[in-house]
């Protein structure tokens, strides 16, 4: 197991290397070239965070801890800030425990996300982890607006060796969902984890069958713990950031899942999020691999993008 999470973590280093470039060496640069805290210096310091895509809420809670701080602990030399700084950006993530209490119950787990950010391939990699982890998974092909989303979970379903339940493309989403979850009450099932469709450019519509989805969880499967995660693009930065606020009007959205890490410059995005919203980022993805989805630590994460241990 602990090798298993250095191999991650080992990844998530690796995956952030392009952020680490665009924000860490540029603060790096700035704790070096100034000899005095100045003016100056602290927006040197926020513009490089901002340009990060920590956003500029973020960026300026980091920025205000740091100066308090600086003055707290008479501190006059800008190199004494690194690590002020890296324990402030810490503290924006920590939202404390981030709990996975659904793998406790059993649970019924809804991902919503737009086309193109890996909702169908993060729902697959999940169900892989769990039934490694000896749950009973089920999985609804409830994304029925596009042929491509049902074979493609149903591919995954096959390589991680869990039920699924799916019907044709067009058929209603919340069909499928009624049939699901009498599958997983029959069966037993620890999770049942729903893909559904994520149309936000029709808020109207999403809203709406993500409504009568709801209701009949509810009414079918009163006692089933519920999740709802939304899966994010890294690679989008402040875009994803504007997703997020659109699905949280239409969904009581418990958590991020926080995709394509690898590769991006923007891995500052996964600060702003849990610091603007609130909500965990639960999940991140680092790649193409089954265990290329792992379990978000907030202390990891900052010491990969630092390169601390």
């Amino acid at each position: 197991m602990e090798e298993k999470k250095k191999g991650f973590f080992g990844r998530l280093v690796d995956g952030l290397a392009k952020t680490r470039d665009n924000i860490v060496s540029g603060m790096d640069s700035i704790f070096s070239g100034f000899s005095a805290i100045d003016e100056d210096f602290y927006e040197e310091l926020e513009e490089t965070l901002i340009m990060g895509d920590l956003g500029i809420q973020t960026t300026m809670s980091i920025m205000e801890d740091l100066r308090k701080k600086v003055k707290e602990q008479h501190i006059k030399e800008p190199s004494q800030c690194r690590q002020l700084l890296i324990d402030s950006i810490r503290s924006q993530m920590d939202l404390g425990e981030n709990a996975y209490d659904f793998e406790k119950h059993r649970s019924v787990v809804l991902v919503i996300g737009v086309n193109g950010v890996g909702k169908t391939t993060s729902v697959g990699k999940l169900a892989g982890q769990l039934k490694d982890d000896g749950k009973r998974v089920i999985l609804a092909a409830a994304d029925t607006f596009r042929a491509a989303a049902i074979e493609q979970l149903t591919e995954w379903a096959h390589r991680a060796g869990v039920e699924i339940i799916a019907q044709q493309e067009g058929s209603d989403p919340a069909a499928v969902i009624y049939d699901a979850v009498a599958a997983a009450r029959s069966r037993q099932a620890d999770v049942l984890i729903c893909d559904t469709a994520g149309r936000l450019h029709n808020k109207k519509n999403l809203m709406e069958e993500l409504k009568k989805i709801n209701r009949i969880i509810d009414k079918e499967y009163p006692d089933a713990y519920r999740e709802t995660l939304v899966v994010l693009d890294g690679t989008t930065g402040q875009n994803a950031l504007a997703q997020a606020r659109q699905f949280m009007e239409v969904a009581d959205i418990t958590g991020i899942i926080l995709t394509k890490l690898d590769g991006t410059a923007k891995g500052g995005i996964a600060v702003a999020i849990q610091s603007e919203l609130g909500i965990p980022v639960k999940y991140v993805g680092v790649g193409e691999k089954i265990d290329d989805l792992q379990k978000f630590n907030s202390a990891d994460f900052v010491n990969a993008l630092f390169k601390t241990e």
